[in-house]
Formats: structure tokens, C-alpha cells, sequence
């Protein structure tokens, strides 16, 4: 492997469990923002999504070994490892938080939108939020595909390696989940519409 080449995962695996702690921090650095991602979209903590990221590199600095490529990829055991995490938490403490303390980022990123007006921006994180709160009403099992493949932007077989499914199975979820977000989203949009028709009324 010659010096302008990234290790792959394997290759920072092996390393991290013959003692190389760059490796387990390189690992850290290239994984852990998908997996803190993918357990606040599902949870909607922030809190909660920090303590997963962690666990979830501590069952790989005890379990590491365990992994078997055959089985899938690093990021796959990763996530699956995450979602379990995730949902043991959600079912013992059986809450879930709304994702307004994370809007602060949503809002900078709609202020650089300066060819918008005020309404359309506010149109905007408004859809966001109700987006946010719709995927947090789903059932889990509909919820982590619409993470995964949504919003994660995976790939179905990505998807069935993390929750040790078929990929049919995928799909199918993943079909039955979209339905219910529209399902969801319906009132909510025709409320914004309403607000937004009413807003420009007044201006």
C-alpha cells in the first residue's frame, strides 16, 4: 500500500487491535459523524446520540474482533451496532426529544440563502421541522429505513447488511414508510400553506 493511499477500514481495524491508537482515532474521525447522524434522526438527542457514538466505539475497542467480513462491512457493523444501541435506550427510556435544539444549524444554513425572502426561509425550516417530527413518529422499524436510505442516503443493501434483513424486506419497509411520512406530512403542509397565504396578506 504506498503512502498516498487511505487504509481502508480493515486496515485501521487490524491495526487499532494490534495496539495502534492513530488508528482507532482515524477510525473515529472517518465514522462517527454518520453514526452520531444516524442515531440523532433516530432519537432526535443530541445527548443521546453522543452516548451511542461512544458506545459504539467502545463495543469495537472490546469486540473488534468479532467482526467477519463476510458478513459485511465495517460501517455496516458500525450502524448495526448503533441501531441497537439506539432502540435498547428508546425502549427503556421511552422518550423522544424534538429536534429543536439542533434548528440553530438549519438556520445558518438558510441565512446564506440570501437570494430568499424571510417567508420562503421560514417556509423552508418550517417543512425541515415538520420532516424532522413526521421520521420521529414512524414505528422504528419504518423509521430507521427512512434514516438509513433517506436521509443517509445508503443504498438497500447497505441498509439489509445493518439491520440483518433482506433486501425485500428493505423496499418493502421502505415503501410502507414514505406512505405513512406523506400520510403525516398532508396537515401539516396545508397548515404551512395557510400560515404562509395569510403572512403574505398582511405584508
Amino acid at each position: 500500500m504506498s503512502a498516498n493511499t487511505d487504509p481502508s477500514d480493515s486496515d485501521l481495524l487490524q491495526s487499532m487491535m494490534a495496539g495502534d491508537e492513530a488508528a482507532l482515532a482515524a477510525l473515529y474521525q472517518r465514522r462517527a459523524r454518520d453514526i452520531f447522524r444516524f442515531a440523532l434522526q433516530m432519537c432526535g438527542s443530541r445527548a443521546l446520540a453522543d452516548d451511542v457514538t461512544q458506545e459504539v466505539f467502545m463495543v469495537l475497542i472490546r469486540e473488534g474482533h468479532t467482526f467477519d467480513a463476510a458478513r459485511g462491512s465495517i460501517n455496516a457493523f458500525l450502524m448495526g451496532v448503533a441501531r441497537n444501541h439506539v432502540l435498547r435506550r428508546l425502549r427503556r427510556e421511552r422518550f423522544y426529544v424534538s429536534m429543536e435544539e439542533d434548528s440553530e444549524n438549519d438556520t445558518a444554513t438558510h441565512v446564506s440563502r440570501t437570494s430568499e425572502s424571510p417567508l420562503d426561509e421560514l417556509s423552508r425550516t418550517e417543512t425541515i421541522e415538520s420532516v424532522r417530527k413526521a421520521v420521529l413518529a414512524l414505528p422504528e422499524r419504518y423509521r430507521e429505513v427512512v434514516v438509513l436510505c433517506d436521509l443517509q442516503e445508503m443504498s438497500y443493501v447497505e441498509a439489509a447488511e445493518i439491520l440483518g434483513c433482506a433486501v425485500g424486506t428493505v423496499r418493502s419497509r421502505l415503501h410502507r414508510a414514505r406512505a405513512l411520512l406523506i400520510e403525516k406530512m398532508r396537515p401539516a403542509q396545508e397548515e404551512e400553506a395557510v400560515d404562509v397565504k395569510s403572512a403574505r396578506c398582511f405584508a
